[in-house]
């Protein structure tokens, strides 16, 4: 019996010894780093989520990162993954003409919502207007290409299972206006364009309900922030940064995309530009940084790849809420960044 019990007590020890060996380093530098990011919180008006994940060690930094974000734009950085993809399975090709439809339209940044019906565009031209210009229509075009369900199938097994579903930038519209009567949620993309031409705010919910061909005393709402709120709740577009940041770290390390697809994706990401916004503006500018952001009513995020080239690869993601998206979000953002710079990636490095 005592030989049994010694046997077993070996045996735990050498477990234990192995998940010592296993588990990833704690970046000592993280622990200043934490301490900086709860001041930065504490003094913003919104709320602040950052997730850190060194691709060398396994070493993470999670503040507030466990729990889901609404992505916005963001969420193309995934789907340009999930298309190259595609792209290295064969299913689709850099140079294959995607058509553009008129069902493909949607508001937003870029200009391919202007283009004619039946103008044609590559799958690598889509990729650039999506990422570069985060063109809506792009985003679309290449969803209906690749497929909305494939795209998500991709994007769950790269990141797991707390990456919400990803949805076409028009159901984007569609859902936001149907918290303001369920019947925008069929409302033709001719209709959510031109609703677009209103201002954010009161005119926007009568535009709405001028294209249901209603008076806006009959909307089930007429408070536009409160729809994005109900939308923003149906976890739609949203993830943990926890769950992004791991696919981003699979892509540094090489276990998403052939190298081509890499390379291709990280130029057009802006591997070789510095564009001062917000994390970037506060980074370094002599650092290699490929990023996408994104941006919706009292929604931010930012979220990239620190030296992705190299062994020490980090993965930086941060997200706010409840502040103004533009001008609050980016100045936090930057000292965000500012504090990355500081303590993480100008420190000696020091691991416990």
């Amino acid at each position: 019996m005592k030989i049994l019990f010694a046997g077993l007590a070996l045996l735990g020890c050498a477990a234990l010894s192995l998940w010592l060996w296993a588990a990833p380093q704690r970046d000592a530098r993280f622990d200043a780093l934490a301490e900086r990011l709860r001041e930065l919180d504490e003094a913003s008006p919104g709320q602040l989520g950052v997730y850190l994940l060194r691709t060398a060690d396994g070493s993470e930094l999670s503040h507030h990162a466990e729990r889901s974000w609404y992505l916005a734009s963001a969420t193309k950085a995934a789907i340009a993954i999930a298309v190259l993809q595609e792209v290295d399975d064969g299913k689709l090709q850099l140079d294959q003409p995607i058509t553009l439809e008129e069902g493909d339209r949607v508001d937003g940044s870029g200009g391919l919502v202007w283009e004619d019906a039946g103008s044609r565009y590559s799958v690598g031209e889509l990729l650039r207007e999506m990422l570069q210009e985060s063109d809506n229509t792009a985003a679309d075009m290449l969803i209906r290409a690749a497929g909305l369900e494939r795209i998500n199938e991709r994007i769950t097994a790269a990141a797991g299972g707390d990456f919400g579903k990803v949805t076409r930038l028009l159901d984007v519209r569609r859902d936001l206006y149907g918290q303001l009567h369920s019947d925008a949620r069929s409302i033709e993309n001719r209709q959510i364009v031109e609703i677009a031409a209103a201002p954010l705010g009161p005119q926007r919910v009568e535009a709405v309900a001028n294209a249901l061909d209603m008076k806006p005393e009959q909307l089930e709402t007429r408070d536009i922030d409160q729809a994005y709120r109900r939308y923003y709740e149906s976890g739609l577009n949203s993830a943990t940064l926890v769950a992004y940041g791991q696919l981003l770290g699979k892509l540094a390390k090489g276990e998403l995309l052939s190298r081509p697809s890499t390379e291709l994706l990280y130029d057009i990401m802006g591997l070789d530009s510095y564009e001062a916004y917000r994390l970037e503006a506060g980074l370094s500018e002599q650092l290699p940084f490929i990023q996408k952001t994104g941006t919706q009513r009292g929604r931010a995020c930012h979220m990239g790849i620190a030296n992705p080239e190299g062994e020490d690869a980090l993965v930086i993601l941060a997200c706010a809420e409840a502040l103004d998206e533009d001008a609050e979000a980016g100045k936090l953002f930057e000292r965000v960044g500012e504090a990355i710079q500081e303590l993480v990636l100008d420190a000696p490095a020091e691991t416990a």
